[in-house]
């Protein structure tokens, strides 16, 4: 079950990999009205999603409670009200089957959307770019992981959800930045990306701030000031990956996480596989969102590993993921 944020999933998984059902409500619409995430109003929602979107993923997979193994949810990190939503569920559900429950980290579960696609690679590059995170890491194993570099100040999603209120757009910001930005003709503004002085990590908030002062330049120009803003975003994201491949020569690199539905970024890396000779493994759209098929596949792993969740264990709105290289 996945509850980080606004939207409410529960999914079916076998041995990590099969997906048997999937099914998701989101509180998008009704948070648009206030343009963002109103914590309050995601946890009530989830309060009231959560058990009929597990009943109906249970008939989809056609399943009985009995046949469930474990439970696997979504411990954070993300929204306190949302995660103890999806948490107490989960306890409670698997208190009643005394079935495990597996607490599971949101981010790390984004990079398992890949292994529904096929068997993860090891080892391999790691990039997670959410509305929250964009991070880059050394994947050795299940459990494994080792980041290489984290944003210092905005995501990239958040440089996106920004820049589409600058621009005068509404809540989810990604989608709206990138269909202006095909409407773009003239392609011809470029804005700066932050020089990090050769590390791995990644700064989207200065991008934001150009973009604000060039769309005031420009402000009969949207469209052409959205293409700008993802092209240095896309720029950005590939060279740290290109530097990081220069220093951790492997075969496979996996993207993960809402803001890779992008198509610009889908593209930008597939034409850098083909130019370094390596795979690159990017879930459909469908499952780079947040989704529960993600959490039940790590949750698996976990499962197998025997890592589950105490009795007094909770949510984790702060939860770190991997050990800094070097640390």
């Amino acid at each position: 079950m996945e509850s980080s944020c606004d939207e409410t999933a529960a999914a079916v998984v076998e041995d990590g990999t099969r997906l048997l059902a999937t099914s998701l409500v989101s509180s998008a619409a009704i948070q648009a009205q206030y343009g963002g995430v109103v914590p309050e109003v995601a946890a009530r929602e989830h309060a009231m999603a959560i058990l009929p979107v597990v009943d109906w993923v249970l008939k989809e997979a056609g399943l009985d409670l009995a046949d469930i193994d474990a439970v696997a949810v979504t411990q954070g990190p993300g929204l306190l009200g949302s995660l103890l939503v999806g948490v107490t569920f989960a306890k409670t559900l698997g208190a009643s089957l005394h079935v495990p429950v597996i607490g599971v980290h949101h981010l790390e579960a984004h990079l398992y959307a890949n292994a529904l696609m096929a068997p993860i690679e090891f080892p391999a590059l790691a990039l997670l770019v959410s509305g929250g995170h964009t991070s880059l890491f050394y994947w050795q194993g299940h459990r494994d992981l080792r980041l290489l570099g984290e944003t210092q100040d905005d995501a990239a999603g958040e440089a996106f959800d920004k820049a589409a209120r600058i621009l005068h757009m509404t809540y989810p910001g990604g989608p709206q930045i990138e269909r202006l930005a095909r409407q773009a003709r003239k392609k011809s503004f470029k804005l700066p990306v932050a020089d990090m002085h050769g590390r791995l990590d990644f700064s989207f908030s200065g991008v934001k701030t150009a973009t604000a002062a060039l769309y005031r330049e420009h402000p009969d120009e949207p469209e052409e000031v959205a293409y700008a803003l993802q092209e240095a975003v896309v720029r950005a994201l590939v060279q740290t990956v290109k530097r990081a491949l220069a220093r951790y020569p492997v075969g496979d690199l996996y993207l993960a996480g809402g803001v890779t539905a992008n198509e610009a970024i889908r593209e930008a890396f597939l034409h850098l596989g083909a130019e370094l000779g390596i795979r690159i493994h990017i879930p459909p759209v469908s499952y780079c969102t947040d989704n529960a098929a993600m959490v039940a596949s790590l949750g698996y792993y976990q499962w197998q590993a025997g890592e589950t969740m105490g009795a007094f264990e909770g949510p984790k709105v702060l939860f770190p993921l991997g050990q800094r290289e070097g640390e």
